[in-house]
């Protein structure tokens, strides 16, 4: 039996219905990453080391968790050294982040919690509380690894072959 224009219409009605419900349930956009969150905000992904592993967002406060498999520490330039929680918080909004927890900064012999980033056009200002220091976002354009920041091509290539029964780069806090 052919089908007929009403047959084709009632398919059409049902899918364009199905296809409405989808994408306000949240089935027509899959959840994207925490780094691609961060852009979305006009931060790059560099902020973040690699390894998120889930995080959560409530949009009307732009209150953000971002969840790490455990803490995580590196150096960056040889200077900076770095120390994430398992659980970093705060409030997002366009070029802000703010009361954050879970992240430090060693500054000469004392560990200062990060509490604030703003993004100032190329520039990224980061906030201690009681003093804040600016770096360009060029810095920031690749994620960091636990361990070893950006120099893991580097220390990868001095290590000797061989079979290791830990990991060299794991950290923990």
């Amino acid at each position: 039996m052919p089908a007929t224009k009403t047959t084709y219409d009632t398919i059409a009605i049902v899918l364009t219905v199905a296809v409405v419900i989808a994408t306000t349930c949240g089935g027509g956009n899959p959840t994207i990453t925490a780094y691609e969150l961060l852009q979305s905000y006009d931060f790059p992904v560099g902020i973040l080391p690699e390894g998120v592993t889930h995080y959560d967002l409530d949009k009307t406060t732009g209150k953000f968790n971002a969840y790490f498999k455990g803490s995580c520490s590196f150096s960056l330039e040889g200077s900076y050294q770095l120390k994430y929680s398992s659980k970093i918080s705060g409030y997002i909004s366009k070029g802000k982040l703010t009361g954050l927890s879970g992240v430090s900064v060693k500054v000469f012999f004392l560990w200062l919690d990060i509490v604030e980033a703003v993004r100032n056009g190329d520039n990224l200002e980061f906030s201690v509380g009681i003093a804040s220091a600016n770096f360009s976002i060029d810095n920031f354009y690749e994620s960091p690894q636990c361990g070893c920041g950006l120099n893991c091509k580097a220390v990868y290539k001095n290590l000797p072959k061989g079979n290791f029964r830990s990991n060299p780069f794991a950290s923990s806090i």
